[in-house]
């Protein structure tokens, strides 16, 4: 799954601990996605995020003035 959703066979990251690193921020965030209750699909919210970035703060609560979680 993870490797359709990033598309992980065009990456440019092959060095060092890059691969490592991008691996597990990948893995967070599939799991930021999966602990949140809705009826979607795992690609079609990050394709919500992608375009609404207020939304990815509000997923994260990254703000005091944070919307409640609406990824449904």
């Amino acid at each position: 799954m993870n490797d359709w959703n990033y598309d992980e066979d065009r990456s440019q990251i092959r060095t060092g601990f890059g691969p490592e690193n991008i691996t597990r921020l990948r893995r967070f965030s599939i799991g930021l996605l999966k602990s949140k209750k809705t009826k979607k699909t795992i690609p079609e919210m990050m394709k919500k995020l992608t375009f609404n970035t207020r939304a990815v703060f509000d997923v994260l609560k990254m703000t005091r003035n944070s919307n409640p979680i609406t990824v449904t």
